[in-house]
């Protein structure tokens, strides 16, 4: 049994949590999350907090059990405070700008190019650093992958755009370049 899915979710004063049947709405400052609950399981609000239960004892409950109890987490957290990913753009040229909500990269290619925001996702451009955020984990998520996806980083020179903190792993170049005797 999951050890996540057991524990109670604490809900912040400043964060609304209505249950309507098997939707539960979540409310706060940053914006509104609805979930609908598994049928295998049950989610009770009350007393500041949210408590899944399984209904029943079958193995999809079993792995829905932690995963739902945490995506209503992070729905919280989200309405609470907006999650956030940054990327970093490493490469000569390289460089973001920001045309009204539209973020524009110049990657190096012949044309720039252009990412237009889901509802509830804003961009912020700091020098080499290009910052998302949202209400939802999933779409801030799916849209940092995206910008990635674009010109990911490559293992010889390390150019691209890649997360805050990620590691690349470098590969070595040519052994004629390395200096390398035939």
């Amino acid at each position: 049994m999951s050890r996540i899915g057991k524990k109670p979710i604490q809900i912040p004063d400043s964060v609304k949590v209505t249950a309507q049947g098997r939707i539960i709405k979540i409310s706060g400052a940053r914006g509104e999350s609805t979930f609908v609950i598994p049928v295998e399981l049950n989610a009770e609000v009350g007393d500041g907090k949210i408590q899944v239960t399984k209904k029943l004892n079958t193995p999809l409950a079993q792995k829905l059990f932690g995963t739902f109890a945490r995506l209503l987490s992070n729905g919280i957290t989200g309405v609470d405070s907006d999650w956030k990913k940054t990327l970093e753009l490493i490469g000569t040229g390289y460089r973001a700008r920001l045309e009204g909500k539209t973020l524009v990269l110049a990657l190096g290619f012949s044309h720039p190019v252009k990412f237009e925001p889901k509802e509830g996702i804003t961009f912020a451009v700091e020098e080499n650093r290009v910052i998302v955020t949202g209400a939802d984990k999933h779409m801030v998520g799916q849209m940092a992958a995206n910008i990635r996806d674009a010109r990911p980083p490559e293992p010889y020179q390390g150019k691209g755009v890649r997360y805050q903190g990620e590691h690349v792993r470098r590969k070595a170049g040519k052994s004629a370049k390395v200096g390398a005797k035939v």
